[in-house]
């Protein structure tokens, strides 16, 4: 019988697993490992340096379905890495499993350019060569049971039948996730569980050429019959496990435990002033004494201040031992301010990762709530991508990292933290930059936080900035992980073109950055769209071409149609992926006689050679304050 992966008999499956193991053999820190023969590097070489930065920031290329992938360097001294969690692995322990392999592996390969680890539930493997998208079967390795199945030929039947199911149920599993378990009746007394995954940057074909190696080398090795088994290539594995019938007693125990688990109470999403899910006075940690900060910005110098936001004033300052902060403080006449502050203060705390902003602490004093944040000392997004200066020091690779980086931060916020949340405000002011420009997300005054039953919610009033809104949301009030992912659409765009949405420079005439983009998507004139200095510059145009096609498809207007964040990350860091055509954006019309820009603008075009529409959407006026009252429909 198949059964496709599921969360908890998946879970089960690989715990019973484990169980197996521990009572049968000690479990050393690696179930197999492989370290390369292909040469090796010294403490202080460049290839040292970049295997250090490589698999640092490997744990953050999560595709959201635990597959982790990264290269780096040039010529000899580059790196190129990967990794895979075992498909129905919570994000928190496919994490921990990758740091830890991390360590593991580079202890028992201390010098070794190439090194290959299955650790626990996770895979590691890095290498001077190439990692992805090819069958390796060098680094292969097999654990089996001791035990012969009493009846082999009915074993044997059993058990090919069920991995030949799994094969076809992997090999057919997409781009994102190749993974399939499932089990089957070997006798009266026995049931065989099955457990397939292959990397998912394989083609299905690849995939399934894999596991036919994996199941070959079971075979082949004499253990056809054994009582279990785990079959390891270096971009799939092959698991097999019999339990008998004092398992039934070890699984209801386990299920009594997961239902037991799931009756547990699950955090609630903070509703737009619901200040009982809101208790600041808690947060006593990260509370600052007031004169402390009002001394380190200079008394909230003017020369101190580094921006002005919808909701107060951002300064600059330096504590007495040094550490450098940036000090958001709040205008006194705010009532929505009070809401943003008490949200970002208990949102942004308990979340870590390198490409959001960190929240150092706040204080309170009388009307005056302060936010103090990491200093950042390049600013802002938009101070570099809107200026025709600036703009320049971000060559192709800069942007793209960012690019990256961004959908990175995203990507956590809406499925590897412990909580789900949408940021609702994604723009390049919210995108600060540290010293090696890379980004991190900041303002989560207006996200949201959702149980894992959610998927959407409904805004009484419109909150964020008109350009990087999606329709659903503008119109109807309707918001979920897919308007981050509209914005995120427009945000590659602007970073492309080098152009706010709202007024692309289009010669002479102004046209909407989405409404262009797409009518030269559609005429092949897609270069007419991107920065001249790119295209001066070092950087790929097909690579260019490519973000913009991203671009696009998450700008589509229907929400179901753009892809997820998690998606996205592996568009961007796989380029072999072939990627859907997008259809249009939001806010474009086409009619019979003529293609017209629907802006979210009191005029229906900035071009003036353009007619007006009879677009439905609310006339209101771009600004660049993320705040509106405007009620939805």
């Amino acid at each position: 019988m198949f059964i496709p992966a599921g969360k908890h008999l998946s879970w089960i499956l690989l715990t019973f697993t484990h169980l197996i193991n521990t009572v049968t053999v000690a479990q050393p820190d690696f179930r197999y490992y492989v370290c390369g023969d292909g040469g090796n590097y010294t403490r202080n070489s460049t290839y040292r340096r970049n295997l250090d930065a490589i698999l640092s920031d490997l744990p953050f290329t999560n595709s959201g379905l635990g597959f982790f992938n990264l290269s780096g360097g040039q010529g000899n001294n580059r790196v190129n890495s990967a990794a895979l969690c075992q498909g129905d692995m919570e994000p928190d322990l496919c994490r921990t499993c990758l740091n830890d392999s991390i360590i593991k592996l580079r202890k028992v390969c201390p010098n070794q350019k190439e090194a290959v680890g299955y650790y626990g539930r996770c895979l590691l493997k890095y290498s001077d060569a190439v990692v992805t998208g090819n069958i390796q079967t060098k680094s292969s390795g097999i654990v089996v049971h001791v035990q012969s199945a009493s009846d082999k030929d009915k074993f044997i039947g059993a058990l090919d039948s069920l991995m030949d199911e799994l094969k076809a149920a992997a090999a057919a599993g997409g781009s994102l996730l190749k993974f399939a378990t499932g089990n089957t009746t070997a006798s009266d007394f026995a049931t065989i569980y099955g457990l397939v995954q292959c990397t998912p940057d394989l083609s299905g074909k690849q995939c399934s050429d894999c596991l036919k190696i994996a199941h070959d080398e079971y075979v082949t090795s004499g253990f056809h019959g054994r009582m279990g088994g785990t079959m390891f290539l270096p971009m799939c594995r092959y698991i097999i496990i019999v339990i008998v019938t004092f398992g039934v007693i070890i699984i209801a125990s386990i299920c009594i435990f997961l239902k037991t688990r799931e009756k547990k109470q699950k955090p609630m999403p903070l509703k737009d002033n619901d200040d009982e899910t809101m208790d600041i006075n808690n947060a006593e940690s990260l509370k600052y004494n007031f004169s402390v900060v009002r001394a380190a910005t200079n008394n909230f110098s003017e020369n101190n201040k580094l921006g002005q936001g919808g909701f107060g004033a951002v300064y600059k300052g330096v504590f007495a031992d040094g550490r450098e902060i940036a000090v958001k403080r709040l205008a006194r006449d705010s009532r929505q301010g009070e809401v943003e502050f008490k949200n970002e203060v208990l949102l942004v705390a308990r979340l870590q990762h390198r490409n959001l902003v960190r929240l150092l602490g706040f204080s309170l004093e009388g009307c005056e709530r302060l936010l103090i944040y990491e200093f950042l000392p390049n600013g802002s997004l938009d101070q570099f991508i809107f200026d025709p200066i600036k703009r320049t020091i971000l060559d192709w690779r800069k942007r793209y990292n960012i690019i990256k980086g961004i959908s990175r931060g995203l990507l956590y916020l809406h499925e590897d933290s412990r909580i789900m949340i949408i940021h609702r405000d994604m723009k390049a002011s919210n995108i600060l930059l540290d010293t090696k420009m890379s980004p991190k997300i900041a303002d989560f005054g207006m996200a949201r936080l959702f149980t894992s039953e959610e998927s959407q919610g409904q805004a009484s009033r419109i909150v964020g900035t008109y350009g990087y809104m999606a329709p659903e949301y503008v119109l109807h009030g309707q918001f979920s992980v897919k308007s981050d992912v509209f914005s995120f659409g427009v945000l590659i765009l602007e970073m492309i073109t080098g152009q706010k949405n709202q007024c692309f420079q289009n010669g002479e005439s102004s046209d909407y950055l989405l409404g262009f983009s797409w009518e030269c998507w559609q005429n092949g004139t897609t270069t007419n769209i991107i920065d001249p200095t790119l295209k001066t510059r070092s950087g790929s145009l097909s690579d260019i071409i490519r973000s913009i096609q991203i671009g696009l498809l998450c700008v589509q207007e229907n929400a179901n149609d753009r892809p997820t964040m998690s998606s996205v990350v592996l568009m961007l860091d796989s380029q072999s992926l072939s990627l859907p055509m997008p259809s249009k954006p939001a806010f474009f019309v086409n009619s019979n006689t003529d293609n017209r820009y629907i802006s979210p603008t009191r005029s229906s075009s900035y071009s003036e050679n353009r007619k007006k529409s009879n677009s439905t959407l609310p006339q209101i006026s771009i600004n660049d304050l993320s705040m509106s009252d405007i009620v939805p429909r």
